[in-house]
C-alpha cells in the first residue's frame, strides 16, 4: 500500500505530458477527409490567398511595421496555425484588431519591438492553451463581443485617415485624436489626389460586391487603382520595395528590462489573440456541420506557435481572421490544407510578383481597410442588443466606448465586469414560483415521445451569458430526432446572450433538418427573444403557451414528414 502514493506523481506527470503532446503534435486524423476534399481545399486556399494579399499588406502598413511584415505574418503565422491549431477551417494572419493594439506600441517603442512582442505574446498564448484556458471565451457575453467588434471597426476606419490623405501620421496613440490632427494639418491641394484613389477603391469594391460576391473585390480594386496611378503618373505614396524572398529566422535581442517594458503590451496581445481566434473558430464551426468542432485549447497552442514563428521571421502578431475564415468555408474548405495552401499562394506572390506589389498606392490599401471596417459595424445587431434589455444595451455601449477611448483588452474587461454585476443583480431579484395551467410531461411520456423521434428539453434557472455554452453544446449534438421541444417555463432570467444562444441552437438544428418548437417564455423574455431574433428563426407557428399543444404539433409534423417520405419512396419504385 505504501508504494501506491509514490507512483501517483509519475502518473500525474505522464498524463500531463500526454495532454501537452496532444496539444502540440499534429495528428493524422486532421487529414482524414483530405482524399475526398483536396480539390475543394486547394481551390479554397487559392481564393483565400487572393483575398488575404491586400489585407495583409494593408494591415502591415496601418500598424506602422510595414507591408513586408504584414505579408510575412500572413505566410508564416497562417501556415503554422493551420498545421498546429485546433480548427480545421480557421485562417490566421494580421487582423484589424491586432493593428489597433500595435499602433501605440510602434509609436512608443518603434517597429523593431513588434518582433519581440510577437514572440513574447506567442509564449503566453501557448501557456494559456496548455493550462486549459480555451473554454473561457464561452463566458464572454454576446453584447461584449459585438461591442468589441463595432469599436474595432470604428478605430480601423479612423486609422486610415492619414493613409487616405498621404499625410505622415501625427504623434499620438488615440485613433480619433490622430484622425482629427491629420485633417487639421493636411495640405488639401496635395491630399485630394490620394483621397480620390481611396474613394475609387471603395466604390469599386462596393460595386463588385453587388455584381457578384464571389469576386475578389479588394484585389481587383487595388489592381485598378494601381493601374490608374501608374498610367497617370500620380504623385502618391507607394508600398515600396519588398523582399523577393522570406527573411531568415532571427531572434530579436532583448534583456530583462526590455521584457519588463513590453510585458503589459504582450499580455494584451495574447489576450486579444486568444479571444479573436476562438471567436473566429466558433463562427466557422457554426457554418459547417460535417467538420469536427474546434478544440479550443489546441487552437490556443497553435495560435501561440504561429505568433512565435511570425516574430522569428520578422512578422507581427497574428490571430484567427473572421472574414478570411468565412471566405475559406464558403469556398468549400473542409480540412486545414485549405488554410495552409493560402500561405503557399502568398509565398508565390513574394517570389514572383514583388516588383508589381511595390507599385501599389497606400491610398488603395486605405480604401480596402475602410470597407473592411465598415463591414465590421453591424447596425442591425446593435439595434437588436439595444432593444433587448437595458442591461445588455448598457454593456454594449460601455464596451464600444471603452474600446474607442482606451483599448480592446480594457474594453472586454469592462464589458464583462458590467455584465457580471448586472446579471448577478438580476438573479438576486428572481424569486417565486409559477403554477402551470397544463401539467408537464412525466418521464414515461418523454420516453414514449423519443420513440416517435420527438425530444423534450427543459431548461431550469438563468439563461444568460455565463451559462449558455453547455446548453448550446448539448442540444446541437442531439441525433435521431425530427422535432425538439424546448420547454422554458422554468427560465427565471434571459438576457441577450441567452437569446442569441437560442437563435444559434435553432439555426444549427434547422440546418440539420430538425424542427424546433418553443414553449413557456413570459412576456419580458418574449420581448428579448423577439428583439434578438429567436422568434423569427423558429417562426410564429412554432411557439406555444402549453406543452400539450406543442406535443400535438410535433406529432403531426413527424406524421406528415414520414408520410411525405413514404410517398417519395413509392414514386421512385419501378413500375410493374
Amino acid at each position: 500500500m505504501s508504494a501506491i502514493p509514490a507512483l501517483q506523481p509519475r502518473l500525474t506527470w505522464r498524463s500531463a505530458a500526454r495532454h501537452a503532446a496532444g496539444l502540440l503534435v499534429p495528428r493524422r486524423s486532421d487529414y482524414a477527409e483530405l482524399p475526398r476534399s483536396w480539390r475543394r481545399d486547394l481551390i479554397a486556399g487559392v481564393t483565400v490567398g487572393i483575398v488575404a494579399l491586400p489585407l495583409a499588406l494593408g494591415f502591415g502598413v496601418a500598424s506602422g511595421v510595414g507591408a513586408a511584415a504584414g505579408l510575412v505574418t500572413a505566410i508564416v503565422a497562417g501556415f503554422v496555425a493551420a498545421v498546429f491549431g485546433g480548427s480545421h477551417l480557421q485562417v490566421s494572419g494580421p487582423t484589424g484588431a491586432m493593428t489597433v493594439v500595435l499602433v501605440p506600441v510602434v509609436a512608443r517603442y518603434g517597429p523593431e519591438a513588434v518582433f519581440a512582442l510577437s514572440i513574447l505574446a506567442g509564449l503566453l498564448v501557448v501557456v494559456m492553451g496548455l493550462v486549459g484556458m480555451g473554454r473561457l471565451v464561452s463566458v464572454i457575453p454576446w453584447p461584449v463581443v459585438e461591442g468589441f467588434t463595432l469599436g474595432i471597426g470604428v478605430i480601423i476606419f479612423l486609422q486610415q485617415v492619414p493613409l487616405a490623405l498621404d499625410v505622415p501620421k501625427p504623434d499620438g496613440e488615440n485613433a480619433a485624436l490622430v484622425a482629427v490632427s491629420t485633417l487639421r494639418v493636411a495640405d488639401w491641394s496635395v491630399a485630394t489626389v490620394p483621397l480620390m484613389l481611396t474613394v475609387g477603391a471603395i466604390v469599386l469594391m462596393l460595386v463588385l460586391a453587388r455584381i457578384r460576391r464571389s469576386l475578389p473585390g479588394s484585389l481587383i480594386a487595388v489592381a485598378a487603382v494601381t493601374v490608374v496611378a501608374e498610367v497617370a503618373d500620380l504623385p502618391v505614396a507607394r508600398i515600396g520595395e519588398l523582399p523577393a524572398s522570406l527573411p531568415s529566422p532571427t531572434f530579436p535581442a532583448w534583456d530583462n528590462e526590455a521584457i519588463a517594458a513590453l510585458f503589459p503590451a504582450a499580455l494584451a496581445i495574447a489576450a486579444l489573440a486568444a479571444l479573436e481566434s476562438l471567436l473566429s473558430a466558433r463562427v466557422a464551426d457554426g457554418m459547417v456541420e460535417e467538420v469536427p468542432n474546434t478544440q479550443a485549447d489546441r487552437e490556443l497552442v497553435g495560435q501561440g506557435l504561429a505568433n512565435i514563428a511570425s516574430g522569428i521571421f520578422g512578422g507581427m502578431p497574428a490571430t484567427g481572421a473572421i472574414a478570411r475564415t468565412a471566405v475559406n468555408v464558403r469556398a468549400g474548405a473542409r480540412t486545414r490544407v485549405a488554410s495552409a495552401s493560402h500561405a503557399v499562394v502568398l509565398v508565390a506572390v513574394v517570389l514572383l510578383a514583388t516588383p508589381v506589389v511595390a507599385l501599389i498606392p497606400t491610398a488603395a490599401l486605405a480604401g480596402v481597410l475602410i470597407v473592411t471596417a465598415v463591414r465590421m459595424i453591424d447596425l442591425g445587431t446593435a439595434r437588436s442588443i439595444l432593444r433587448s434589455t437595458r442591461s445588455d444595451g448598457l454593456v454594449f455601449v460601455v464596451t464600444v466606448a471603452v474600446t474607442i477611448v482606451f483599448d480592446l483588452v480594457v474594453a472586454v474587461e469592462a464589458g464583462v465586469a458590467v455584465a457580471a454585476f448586472l446579471a448577478l443583480r438580476a438573479m438576486s431579484r428572481v424569486s417565486g414560483l409559477r403554477r402551470e395551467g397544463v401539467p408537464e410531461l412525466d418521464a414515461a411520456e418523454e420516453d414514449a415521445l423519443l420513440h416517435e423521434h420527438i425530444a423534450v428539453y427543459r431548461f431550469h434557472g438563468a439563461l444568460f451569458f455565463g451559462g449558455t455554452k453547455q446548453f448550446l453544446d448539448e442540444l446541437t449534438s442531439v441525433k435521431h430526432v425530427h422535432v425538439i421541444i424546448l420547454a422554458l417555463t422554468d427560465v427565471r432570467m434571459m438576457d441577450a446572450s441567452g437569446a442569441n444562444a437560442l437563435t444559434e441552437i435553432v439555426t444549427s438544428l434547422q440546418r440539420r433538418g430538425i424542427t424546433v418548437l418553443l414553449k413557456g417564455l413570459d412576456a419580458r423574455q418574449l420581448r428579448v427573444a423577439g428583439a434578438v431574433g429567436v422568434l423569427a428563426a423558429i417562426g410564429e407557428l412554432h411557439y406555444f403557451h402549453d406543452i400539450s399543444a406543442a406535443v400535438a404539433h410535433a406529432r403531426n409534423h413527424v406524421r406528415h414528414e414520414l408520410n411525405g417520405r413514404s410517398q417519395l419512396d413509392c414514386a421512385t419504385l419501378p413500375a410493374r
